[in-house]
């Protein structure tokens, strides 16, 4: 590696993955999010859901389970 990539990527070490912060997450840059529930509603949308294949539900249950575990996405409610 050259010197300067290897500046770069020190300069730039806490953008990267490590065991402590899985995510490089940024402290002090909480995002807050607000639904709308209340009119005007949201636009409903033009296409009805489709349902997925049981692998591609499969690999879509295991990423959500482990954005849930690195603390990316909480879970909020049950669809029953």
């Amino acid at each position: 590696m050259s010197h300067e990539l290897v500046d770069v990527l020190y300069t730039y070490k806490n953008a990267f993955a490590s065991d402590n912060e899985p995510l490089a997450t940024i402290k002090g840059n909480e995002v807050y999010i607000t639904l709308n529930i209340y009119r005007p509603y949201p636009p409903v949308p033009r296409r009805p859901a489709y349902q997925a294949s049981p692998r591609a539900r499969e690999a879509l249950e295991k990423h959500i389970q482990e954005l849930i575990q690195l603390g990316v996405l909480r879970e909020v409610g049950h669809n029953g």
